[in-house]
């Protein structure tokens, strides 16, 4: 839950199950999964997991389809190390651990495994902060006031005993850092804070963390940032605005679907807009949503419409149409619902 509607601060410790702790104990061939399309939190708090559990009677790997990773934080894949998870990993796994997804059909398996009942019975491991999370697992740690799941992660590993290596804290601390916009959003706790501060003494780098996440762009990530800008609109007397890229500017930028996240930061940027939109087409008839809002607005209940959720004042959906027919349906509908709340 967003805490941009109040001015209280929800700084409590989350308080980890004990069965999730036990349910973690006993595996010793676990695939840990994050959400399809994974930015640096679910990266994070998926990779950290990993290495924590890795020991002498526990072989984890992590579930990373070819094409699901962005260009820029294919380094934090690089940084952990671990193991990529095959067909055959997910048929000898004794649990799955599903990290920072709100909905099983979200789960980064790739498009043939999500055709199938991939978990067959096993045990699932459900661990996230989204409100919207439909609570698919066999044990569920959902707390939707923690401002990322790599808070949680670090919160878990806190409670268990398990030591925190200096690559572990950068994982962990990217996932804060991004799920926080810097610790400059709403969500922010004195919690979130604290757990960054810690990860910072326990060895998290965060000049190399801000230089590859912040200021390392590739041309063809500049590129796609170029078309997001010049597709900018502003509409609602400037409560609403959205951008857009199309297929073909996509891919003639360099880029893939992996590679859009934080785009969604240019029309949230324009002075007095209320509520922000990207809309993008990544693969051909598929075209991805982000929602992101400000103030005593909120956007699970316009995502929902669209078959999506996520946060109070961040959330996502996929329409199963092009670029042009997503717009036409979702902008007459957001301009509606900013218009609901009162200034």
């Amino acid at each position: 839950m967003n805490r941009s509607l109040t001015n209280e601060s929800v700084s409590a410790v989350p308080s980890v199950p004990r069965e999730l702790l036990d349910a973690l104990q006993r595996s010793c061939s676990p695939v840990v999964i994050a959400h399809v399309v994974p930015d640096a939190d679910a990266l994070g708090s998926m990779l950290a997991t990993a290495l924590a559990m890795a020991c002498e009677h526990c072989r984890p790997t992590v579930s990373l389809p070819q094409g699901s990773l962005s260009q820029k934080l294919a380094f934090m894949v690089e940084m952990a190390c671990a193991q990529v998870a095959t067909p055959a990993h997910f048929a000898d796994a004794d649990a799955f651990i599903v990290l920072d997804t709100a909905k099983k059909d979200r789960c980064n398996v790739g498009p043939d495994l999500r055709q199938t009942n991939w978990s067959a019975g096993r045990p699932i491991l459900n661990i996230d902060h989204h409100q919207t999370n439909t609570r698919f697992g066999t044990v569920n740690w959902i707390e939707p006031h923690a401002a990322s799941t790599c808070e949680l992660v670090y919160h878990l590993l806190r409670t268990a005993a398990l030591p925190i290596s200096p690559t572990m804290a950068s994982l962990l601390y990217a996932g804060i850092q991004t799920d926080t916009l810097g610790c400059s959003l709403p969500t922010t706790t004195s919690s979130s804070l604290r757990a960054a501060a810690d990860l910072v003494e326990l060895g998290a780098d965060v000049g190399d963390l801000g230089e590859r996440i912040c200021r390392s762009q590739r041309k063809s990530e500049f590129d796609l940032l170029r078309i997001v800008y010049d597709n900018t609109r502003v509409v609602c007397d400037g409560q609403v605005a959205y951008s857009s890229a199309s297929y073909d500017e996509i891919h003639e930028a360099g880029c893939t679907a992996a590679d859009i996240d934080d785009q969604i930061n240019v029309p949230r940027s324009l002075d007095g807009v209320r509520l922000a939109m990207l809309l993008t087409e990544g693969r051909k008839g598929k075209t991805r949503i982000n929602f992101r809002s400000s103030g005593v607005v909120t956007v699970t209940d316009l995502a929902a419409e669209f078959g999506g959720g996520g946060h109070a004042q961040a959330s996502g959906a996929i329409l199963d149409c092009g670029l042009r027919e997503a717009i036409d349906r979702v902008i007459p509908r957001a301009v509606e619902h900013v218009k609901k709340f009162a200034r």
